[in-house]
């Protein structure tokens, strides 16, 4: 009986034992416990930790795992399981904001003011992709570069925004029209510091002392609880019009490149300064045609009723009708007969076939024509100060100009020994300097232009050189003379995607899996940032293993961004060079979209994973286009280990590779009403690579990339 009680007894204490020792383990190891912080937002603390160079200063910060709100990270502040604030003022922190911070859906504040972000990295903006939830964003005292990101557009609770004393630049985007929680912003260059940061000052705005060119964006006028706005030194041009029925108390526009009239409803501003534009001396332009107010509405009180509820037309007011109705037809009359005058004038100047402006200079025997009365009509300073419609360019360009004979000299007369490549508009040449700065000149082939005009061509260049992106070569200089249309980039050694799958010799060392996918999500990007970031959006049209060059970091750069206007119709499709990346629907209508782009991508991938070209006229029929070959086999894993670059030797974890085909086969199918978006993609890609990590951080990893039979194992961006 004793026994029999000491043997149950025995059994107990040892199962207190297991309990205490298995207690004792997860204290020891937390991370088999439920960590308590979100997963997005911990993978998008790694990345942004990563991305501040790893401080030391950031106490219990780490590049994978962790736990940021159970274990209390410095600067972090969290609601339940989600993150919901980031303040980290003051602390000396360098390199640049994550790429995925926009999955950190919770997050309502970040604070990285008085830092030196930006400084001395190639991604020196600010990123587009931000958390979409923000109504705090403070990155003052900083070193960001370009323009405000147009995602801020989106970020409908917004209610404070400070990106003063910053290197901010280039033309301010229209991104103002969703922003009507906006109460306070802050974008000042100079040494004042406006103390709207800290008072509760209702609306005041300072975009001072940037650089910011170009026009006021039209969504400035739904700002409607404005009181004060600080634009002066700038170079700001057009006019400012559209602050006309803003509630503005203090307005400086003073030191840019305003024109125009001062509209009157500005004028009556207590505290205006307008000094330093190219203000019109001249009248005013008539005010918007008259529109009648609606029926049975009086606009004046003699026209209300009486005190003794009588109402009507008296004799006056009907003569003054009868004489209102003559004036008014004998202008209608007036103007018809001017137009009929007018009309005539212009087919007398079209079977001449030579265009006329007023201002223009009589050119051959051509007499200028007589001043009829229609322009007498008119004050002939108003010809002088009203500008003649033409196509100008619309915004500066923000590059270098060549002279022909710099790039001569540079390139050896374009000798044949520096053509590093020829693509779909011209040549490329390796550029040498006497600085012994190492460029790329495109030379841009005259059959490539729809028309020789310099001024076609200008516009091209400055549309291109407001493209700016990690991911995109940058414009460095044009050169427009003598007839010659060059454009000078960055110049990447490592070549193109193109060359380094086809072209591979025995002496270079093949791509790994790991920067495949690195450069897949990157090409990926600059996609993402033409089609959904651009405003107007940009469809590249010319998508391929060729455009995509190779930096020293092994990064996509995307080329020929901004091109579109110079791609031809069928003809240029089939090409041997652009043969296998049209979606059908080009090939069938050319019809040119962002979900062509998409095809296009998704083709690229398919190089990527397998090594072969879009179409290879020297294999079997049945293989020569890549994506009929492929397409079927996109979903078998056996069929994929066959399908796979042999390149790669074996060496690629097996789940990754099937995610990667995941993406592939909603790139490249023939409906395009199917296909993703880029940001979609973006975000498909983000995930493989996340989950790559998390295997890594289980099982381990040797950093050089391990055989499909290990798994997810592998060392990933």
């Amino acid at each position: 009986m004793m026994k029999g009680r000491r043997s149950r007894r025995g059994v107990g204490e040892m199962v207190e034992i297991g309990v205490l020792l298995f207690s004792c383990i997860l204290v020891w190891n937390p991370s088999l416990t439920n960590a308590d912080t979100n997963s997005d937002d911990v993978s998008a603390l790694n990345v942004l930790y990563t991305s501040l160079n790893s401080p030391s200063k950031l106490t219990s910060w780490k590049a994978n795992g962790g736990d940021p709100c159970g274990q209390s990270w410095l600067g972090i502040t969290c609601s339940g399981s989600a993150v919901t604030a980031i303040k980290l003022p003051g602390m000396g922190l360098t390199g640049t904001l994550g790429y995925n911070m926009n999955i950190m859906t919770s997050l309502t504040e970040i604070d990285l003011s008085n830092n030196n972000l930006g400084s001395g990295t190639q991604s020196n903006q600010i990123p587009y992709n931000l958390p979409p939830n923000l109504q705090r964003i403070n990155l003052a005292q900083n070193q960001f570069r370009g323009n405000i990101p147009y995602s801020i557009s989106q970020m409908s609770s917004l209610r404070y925004l400070n990106l003063g004393h910053n290197q901010l630049q280039d033309a301010l985007g229209d991104v103002f029209n969703q922003l009507s929680n906006l109460v306070t912003m802050l974008v000042t260059f100079s040494d004042q510091i406006y103390l709207s940061a800290w008072l509760p000052i209702h609306s005041m705005w300072d975009l001072s002392f940037n650089a910011f060119s170009g026009d006021l964006p039209q969504s400035f006028s739904t700002l409607s609880s404005l009181t004060t706005l600080f634009l002066q030194s700038n170079q700001f041009t057009g006019y400012i019009n559209v602050l006309a029925d803003l509630p503005l108390k203090d307005l400086d526009v003073s030191n840019n490149r305003f024109t125009g009239w001062i509209p009157n409803k500005l004028k009556k501003i207590n505290n205006l300064r307008t000094d330093g534009n190219s203000w019109s001396s001249g009248p005013a332009p008539p005010p918007p045609p008259y529109t009648p107010p609606p029926v049975g509405r009086p606009t004046k009180p003699d026209q209300q009723s009486d005190g003794g509820g009588k109402s009507g037309i008296g004799g006056g007011g009907i003569a003054g009708i009868i004489i209102s109705i003559l004036v008014v037809g004998g202008i209608v009359a007036f103007f018809l007969i001017k137009r009929r005058k007018r009309k005539t004038f212009r087919e007398e100047i079209f079977e001449q076939e030579q265009p006329f402006n007023p201002l223009d200079e009589p050119k051959g025997n051509l007499k200028p024509p007589p001043k009829i009365e229609v322009q007498k009509s008119f004050n002939q300073d108003d010809f002088q100060k009203t500008p003649v419609p033409k196509k100008t360019i619309p915004t500066a360009i923000k590059a270098s100009s060549y002279s022909v004979a710099d790039l001569q000299m540079a390139t050896d007369s374009f000798n044949i020994d520096n053509l590093v490549g020829e693509g779909s508009f011209g040549r490329v040449y390796k550029a040498q300097f006497n600085n012994e700065k190492v460029l790329a000149v495109k030379k841009i082939d005259h059959t490539a232009l729809p028309s020789q005009s310099s001024e076609d061509f200008l516009e091209l260049v400055s549309n291109i050189s407001h493209l700016h992106h990690p991911n995109l070569t940058e414009l460095v200089g044009y050169c427009s003379e003598h007839g010659q249309h060059l454009l000078v980039y960055e110049f990447h050694m490592n070549g193109s995607l193109h060359d380094l799958l086809h072209l591979s010799d025995e002496y270079s060392k093949p791509l790994s899996w790991n920067t495949r996918v690195k450069i897949a999500l990157g090409s990926a990007r600059a996609l993402e940032y033409l089609h959904e970031v651009c405003s107007p959006s940009i469809i590249h049209k010319n998508f391929k293993s060729s455009n995509i060059l190779i930096d020293t970091e092994l990064n996509p750069r995307l080329s020929d961004s901004g091109f579109a206007s110079l791609v031809p119709s069928r003809e240029f499709q089939a090409s041997d060079q652009n043969l296998g990346y049209s979606a059908p629907e080009v090939a069938m209508s050319d019809q040119y979209s962002q979900k062509s782009d998409i095809y296009s991508f998704g083709v690229v991938m398919l190089e990527i994973l397998t090594g072969r070209k879009p179409f290879d006229s020297s294999r079997p029929r049945s293989e020569q286009s890549l994506v009929q070959w492929a397409t079927p086999q996109l979903h078998d894993i056996d069929a994929l280990d066959r399908m796979i670059d042999p390149a790669l030797k074996g060496l690629y974890p097996e789940k990754s590779v099937s995610r990667f085909a995941d993406v592939i086969a909603l790139c490249v199918q023939s409906e395009p009403e199917f296909r993703p978006p880029m940001s979609e993609v973006v975000q498909a890609l983000v995930r493989l690579v996340q989950r790559a990590n998390m295997s890594k951080q289980m099982f381990g990893g040797n950093g050089q990339g391990t055989s499909r039979r290990a798994d997810d194992v592998g060392d990933f961006l």
